[in-house]
């Protein structure tokens, strides 16, 4: 982490706040890092927690950063980064955006030209350092630039590159909303056991563990899902007749239907937050 110099985060909320801390377990020095967020209270927080300076003035966080983290709402960002503008001019660093929907094209605009920009999009799971994040910059953006970027992101989590940058709505769909289609299949199944006698938090536990052991064991493998799959399914099993009635109901194609849902909804919202 010393070769990033100084490293500010405009906007203090819980994603910096988990990016902050996996930077400091990595090896980050406190005094590395800077936040600027206009609350009073969640300054006085991190400063308790991490030890970092904190500021009420986007400009004067950013004083000297090498790395520029923009970790604010993505309706808030414009103005943000049209304040920052001036500044960054003068000796523009890195700038990650963590701001989800917000085109790579909008932030070059807002904040002016020759400020490398990554574009990055974490999803909620980072909070506990299990995150799953996509990263998108131009093709014209350096290596040590990239190298940074991912370096950042990686202190919460697995940190990958999509080539093009419309590959972020898939990613946005898949990802960035996957947590939620997990919760309800683990609400649903232990719904399902609870109903057929098994005691609430046995069924409860039964299925956080079942879920864990899942990805584990898929994260573990270097076989494919579907082997793993088969694996578990034995001809004539309960699996199996389980796995049919999915089947028959159109699980695939639902959740094909789901994900291009949220791909055009994140497609729709990068437009009109672009167009601000």
């Amino acid at each position: 982490m010393n070769d990033f110099g100084g490293l500010a985060f405009i906007g203090g909320g819980n994603m910096a706040a988990a990016l902050i801390g996996g930077l400091i377990r990595r090896g980050a020095k406190p005094a590395q890092i800077a936040v600027a967020d206009p609350s009073d209270e969640r300054r006085r927080r991190l400063a308790a927690d991490f030890g970092v300076a904190t500021f009420p003035d986007n400009v004067r966080a950013a004083e000297g950063a090498e790395v520029l983290v923009l970790s604010v709402k993505p309706q808030q960002l414009r103005a943000v980064a049209l304040g920052l503008a001036p500044k960054l001019a003068q000796s523009p660093p890195l700038v990650v955006s963590i701001a989800a929907g917000i085109p790579h094209a909008a932030l070059g605009r807002w904040l002016g030209p020759g400020v490398p920009v990554v574009r990055a999009m974490p999803n909620r799971p980072a909070l506990k350092g299990s995150g799953a994040t996509a990263l998108y910059a131009a093709a014209g953006m350096g290596a040590p630039y990239r190298r940074r970027a991912e370096s950042i992101m990686r202190a919460v989590g697995t940190a990958v590159w999509v080539e093009r940058e419309s590959q972020m709505d898939t990613v946005t769909a898949l990802s960035g909303s996957g947590p939620a289609y997990f919760f309800l299949l683990m609400e649903a199944l232990e719904s399902a056991a609870h109903e057929r006698g098994l005691p609430f938090e046995v069924a409860h536990q039964l299925t956080l563990a079942t879920a864990l052991g899942a990805a584990q064991m898929a994260c573990a493998s270097a076989e494919s899902l579907a082997a793993l799959r088969e694996q578990v399914s034995s001809k004539g099993g309960t699996t199996e007749a389980a796995l049919a009635v999915l089947d028959a109901a159109g699980l695939r194609a639902t959740v094909a239907r789901a994900i291009a849902a949220a791909e055009r909804r994140s497609a729709d919202l990068a437009a009109e937050y672009g167009a601000l």
